[in-house]
């Protein structure tokens, strides 16, 4: 396994002895659940054409997409937000593999739909030196077919954990995206896709690494 595995496996064992049974069948079963709606297989896979966009980046900033691929190709890592531990291990290691990304000649951009603010402090905390779009609203990543709406029973979970989602997104809706990662080439066309309903799950850097040196 890779690094990025091994570190969500060991928080993952954590979890187990720390979390209620019962509340981890919780978990389970609504990401079950979601993935029985199909959600994944109507996401924006390998082959599609990526939307053009404009969000603010953390600094408040407008980036456009087609900006960025007018100069190279692009990894763009969608994920829930700061407050979720599997998103910040991902980050950090998609963090500690730039080195190696910029090498391959493509830039790493990440989007979710924090606040401009919570963007920031997500990039402080985790010490990412990217740009982190803020999709207020999920607004593209609707378009990307990864939204969905965060079940009652997750909400009572989340709130146990102190987890205030709707103060990190600027609404009330729960709706968020389904993290996500793809590498888009310079003409607007996705050649990798990582999509998955289960959280847990992330795409080792090292793979997106290989994919772009196969480009």
């Amino acid at each position: 396994m890779g690094v990025l595995t091994d570190e969500i496996e060991a928080y993952n064992m954590g979890m187990q002895e720390q979390v209620p049974a019962e509340t981890l069948a919780t978990m389970a079963s609504c990401t079950a659940a979601l993935k029985d709606t199909g959600l994944e297989d109507r996401a924006l896979h390998t082959g599609d054409t990526m939307p053009d966009f404009v969000l603010p980046n953390q600094h408040g900033e407008m980036r456009r997409l087609s900006d960025y691929l007018a100069a190279s190709p692009v990894v763009l890592n969608v994920y829930r937000g700061g407050w979720c531990p599997y998103c910040n291990m991902e980050m950090r290691a998609l963090q500690a593999a730039l080195p190696e990304i910029e090498a391959q000649g493509a830039r790493l951009v990440g989007m979710s739909p924090e606040t401009r603010d919570k963007a920031m402090s997500t990039a402080e905390v985790n010490a990412i030196d990217i740009d982190i779009l803020s999709d207020v609203g999920n607004k593209v990543a609707e378009q990307m077919g990864l939204v969905f709406e965060l079940p009652e029973a997750l909400r009572a979970v989340y709130d146990q954990f102190g987890l205030d989602i709707p103060a990190y997104n600027g609404d009330d809706s729960f709706r968020l995206p389904v993290p996500a990662t793809y590498i888009i080439n310079r003409d607007g066309m996705i050649v990798y896709d990582f999509v998955n309903v289960d959280y847990t799950r992330r795409v080792e850097p090292a793979v997106i690494i290989e994919k772009l040196a196969a480009l």
